[in-house]
Order: C-alpha cells, then structure tokens, then sequence
C-alpha cells in the first residue's frame, strides 16, 4: 500500500501568519492603551478572544489608524521586510518618550518559498502562546510606572530595506526613553513568523 503525505487542509498560509500578527498586535495595542489609561476607560468595550476578556477602544480616530496601519504592515510581513512595530508613548506637553512597546519581528521556515510557504502549526497552540502574552501584557501595571501626565502614542515600523513609503507615511527617528528598563516577555510563533515582546520604560529610581 502507498502512503500519500498530504498537507493539512488547516494548514497557515504566509498570509494568514501575517493576519495573525496583525490580529495579535490589534489587541495587543488596544490592550496597552487601556491598562496604562491614555484614554477613558468608558471609551474601551470588552471583546472575548484567546480565551480572555480584552478592552477594545471604541473611538473611531482609534479604530481607523490601527485598521490603516495594521493593513498596510499585513503587506510588509508578508514580503518579509519589517524588523519591528514599536507603539510609542510620549509626554503631550514635553513630547518626552515615557514607554516604548517593541513587537519584534523573526522569519522562520523556507523564505523560497515565497507566498506559498505553509505552517502546520495548529491555530490553537498558536492562540494558546498569544493568549500567555496578553495576560503579561495585561499584568503589567503592577510593575510599570505611572504615567501621570498627558501622553499619546504612535507606531512606528522598522524596515529592513529601504521602501517607497505610501502616502501619509514619514521616515522618523527611533524613539529612545531616557533611564530605560526593558521587560521581555513571552513569544509566541505561526511557524512563518515569530513576534517577541518587550515594553521599555523609564526608570525612575
């Protein structure tokens, strides 16, 4: 009798590694923003997802920059050009950086692949791992210093070449927090891409 290998029809395709990232860092970002009070907390709406219960921003200024952003860096994951997304955090009246959040991009598996490449990796172990990272992220407040001032936040993205940037976008400087403490968290992986976490922070000791 002759045995077949077949691929999992489940199987994760380069562009739904990229959709996960995406999806990770949506509520990833959201989650920040909600546990370090840069907004209101009435203007966050629980969602489940991972198991967890996570505060999603209902402003739609919010809402809007985070679907671009996020859509376009679907792009570039799946062309295998981002190195990291840092969403900063800055002094309104200062425009000190006060925290930096880095999702640090590795490209696993055959890159020869090109966008056929494939992850067996089961999406449930997949969401299991983000889910250990969310729960970091989250109890991160007990630890983290309080931002007792006005602070907004903005992504930045770290190319690993030089690309023609759409419209809207700008080259910018990296954001460095003065005194800094980093923290490294948990990581978690498709197979195609792997995403480390870490938030840096000053410390003020």
């Amino acid at each position: 009798m002759t045995s077949i290998a077949q691929k999992s029809k489940g199987a994760i395709t380069l562009k739904g590694s990229a959709e996960i990232l995406c999806e990770y860092l949506d509520f990833g970002i959201n989650s920040i923003l909600f546990q370090r009070g840069l907004y209101p907390p009435e203007d966050f709406k629980p969602m489940e997802n991972y198991g967890l219960t996570i505060l999603m921003s209902q402003n739609n200024q919010i809402k809007e920059f985070l679907s671009v952003t996020l859509s376009q860096l679907k792009d570039w994951l799946v062309k295998r050009i981002v190195d990291k997304v840092a969403l900063v955090i800055t002094n309104v009246n200062s425009f000190e950086v006060m925290e930096r959040w880095d999702f640090k991009v590795e490209y696993e598996g055959d890159s020869n692949q090109d966008g056929g490449q494939t992850s067996d990796k089961p999406l449930k172990q997949i969401k299991h791992e983000i889910r250990d990272v969310l729960k970091q992220i989250a109890s991160s407040v007990a630890y983290l210093p309080l931002l007792d001032c006005l602070c907004a936040f903005d992504i930045q993205i770290y190319m690993k070449d030089d690309v023609n940037l759409p419209k809207d976008w700008s080259d910018t400087d990296a954001a460095h927090v003065k005194n800094a403490q980093t923290v490294k968290m948990r990581s978690f992986s498709t197979n195609i891409h792997r995403m480390d976490t870490c938030v840096t922070y000053k410390n003020e000791d």
